[in-house]
């Protein structure tokens, strides 16, 4: 069932009909997204002189494919999770908990936290939340068991890289570490995830395959993609949290939990048996069923916690409003954006919407397709073949993911990253194998997207492939007639090639004298540069 609740255009309420609602109010609250700098009434602010500019909203994460959900999008983020005493290049975990010998995340510095508390410890001992490069991993549990994965298979290859090559410095094997879980992102986003959401035809028709960097294309995050299509997951979340025991069956020490009881409750990981039965939930587990008939389940519509908000939220409502904050074209202009026909009548709806009583009621609440939000209009329409959204998302979606991939200068592909044997190693891995390396789970499906039966439809771990880290190692002795070049204080060097290096600073220190040294004969060309004592602070692009 869709209930369109009655949103009105002003701020900072949402004014919903009481009728079938546990909002008793008859409004939730709702702040509107910060604007950039120079748009929409921005100007006043700044004590500019009014001019039409039209309101734009701030991105505050990276708009790549890069993990900065692991690392941060921000120097000051990324410093928050590092563990600097590390020779190995880690990242911070817990210090508190431990998950039968495995990290957890650590928790966030200021103290107490607005995490919610086991009410039935008897303890006063807090569980904080989790403290990851993205500021959202305490939502849910099973969210925060996937930031915890990452972490863990980022100090996996750090441990091993450095192990290989015991002359890299933390700070090299730091950035080593984090350029491969940044590829393996882009693997499992590009390869494994987003054909089974758009479809294999839709992906080739809107992205195709990879023809190298182009410098043209921006790759910056698009407006109707974050605040609409890519939403359509919110209709993807089951109202239950599994939790399964090893042998894939309902857990009988842990049992399911409604989804309202996980929200912002990062105690009941720690408390309730760790990452594996959440993990294995996710595997064993389908997520929900995209329906027209019920697009969200009430687990969201009427009981999602937001902790700066006294009191539940119905995360329908604000998606919808989300979309009319940022002014986003209706349904329509969108389709016509992805060539796709205009709607203009009821009987146009039915090529794309199959249930009758869904374009009636739309049609009763909007009147005109034109005037159809684009993140309702894109949830109801009949999934494509082969995915699990409707032909206008899987437009949307696979362009932007196009942009991302030719838009990034780093992405795993070009040739500059990797070298072709490095490349090869990393398209073994998968999200099933940073589970099996990562968790105490010793059967996982082949692909971790596909769910089934167990056993039969899960493998062992020992036959999932996994990347050979041998080809990372480098062999200094063979590599220049000039041996290691002298380090610096603040700052590494790393090689280019055969005979060239470059030098660089630590994050807030200046390289003062040569950046590059190259190798003449046996021996270095200049004298190696240092850093300075003079921190320098520079904004981000």
């Amino acid at each position: 069932m869709i209930t369109i609740p009655n949103i009105k255009y002003f701020f900072p309420f949402i004014q919903i009909s009481t009728k079938e609602s546990v909002f008793q109010s008859g409004c939730i609250p709702f702040y509107r997204s910060t604007a950039a700098c120079g748009t929409g009434d921005q100007n006043v602010v700044l004590g500019i002189p009014s001019t039409e500019n039209t309101r734009e909203q701030i991105n505050t994460l990276t708009s790549f494919i890069d993990a900065s959900t692991v690392y941060g999008s921000t120097v000051a983020s990324e410093k928050k999770v590092r563990n600097y005493s590390s020779e190995e290049g880690l990242l911070r975990v817990n210090t508190q908990y431990s998950d039968h010998g495995r990290d957890y995340m650590p928790f966030v510095d200021d103290i107490p936290s607005l995490c919610l508390q086991d009410p039935h410890s008897v303890s006063e001992e807090r569980v904080e939340c989790f403290l990851a490069g993205e500021s959202r991993s305490n939502e849910v549990v099973s969210l925060a068991a996937i930031h915890t994965l990452w972490v863990r298979e980022h100090n996996r290859l750090a441990k091993a890289l450095k192990n290989l090559n015991s002359h890299w410095s933390s700070e090299t094997t730091y950035q080593e570490a984090r350029k491969i879980v940044g590829a393996l992102h882009q693997i499992i986003t590009i390869r494994d995830y987003i054909p089974k959401i758009v479809g294999s035809y839709a992906f080739h028709q809107y992205a195709g395959t990879y023809q190298g960097y182009n410098e043209n294309t921006d790759p910056s995050i698009s407006n109707v993609f974050s605040t609409a299509a890519f939403r359509f997951g919110h209709a993807t979340i089951p109202p239950i949290v599994h939790r399964l025991d090893s042998q894939y069956r309902e857990s009988q020490l842990y049992p399911n939990l409604l989804l309202s009881e996980v929200f912002f409750r990062p105690w009941r990981i720690i408390k309730e048996g760790g990452l594996d039965p959440l993990i294995r939930g996710l595997l064993g587990k389908l997520a929900k069923l995209q329906t027209q008939k019920q697009l969200m389940n009430e687990e969201l519509t009427e009981k999602l916690l937001v902790l700066s908000i006294n009191g539940s939220m119905d995360l329908a409502s604000l998606d919808l409003q989300r979309g009319r904050d940022h002014g986003l074209p209706g349904y329509n202009d969108w389709r016509e954006y992805c060539r796709l026909p205009r709607l203009n009548t009821s009987a146009d709806m039915k090529m794309v919407i199959s249930d009758d009583n869904i374009i009636s009621r739309i049609m009763e609440q909007y009147k005109h397709p034109n005037n159809i939000d684009v993140w309702l209009g894109g949830l109801i329409e009949d999934l494509l073949p082969d995915s699990r959204t409707g032909p206008l998302f899987a437009c949307l979606i696979a362009k932007q993911m196009k942009a991302l991939r030719d838009g990034d200068r780093f992405w795993y592909e070009n040739s500059m990253m990797f070298t072709e044997t490095q490349r090869k190693e990393l398209e073994k891995h998968s999200l099933s194998r940073v589970v099996c390396d990562n968790t105490g789970l010793s059967h996982v499906p082949p692909d971790a997207f596909l769910t089934g039966k167990y056993p039969d439809d899960f493998v062992s771990c020992d036959s999932v492939p996994s990347l050979d880290l041998e080809v990372w190692k480098e062999n200094i002795e063979k590599r220049t007639s000039c041996g290691l070049p002298m380090k610096i204080e603040n700052g590494d060097f790393v090689f280019c090639s055969e005979a060239v290096l470059i030098y660089f600073c630590y994050s807030g220190y200046h390289l003062e004298g040569h950046e590059e040294l190259a190798c003449q004969g046996n021996q270095w060309s200049t004298k190696p540069p240092f850093c300075s004592g003079t921190v320098y602070y520079r904004a981000l692009q």
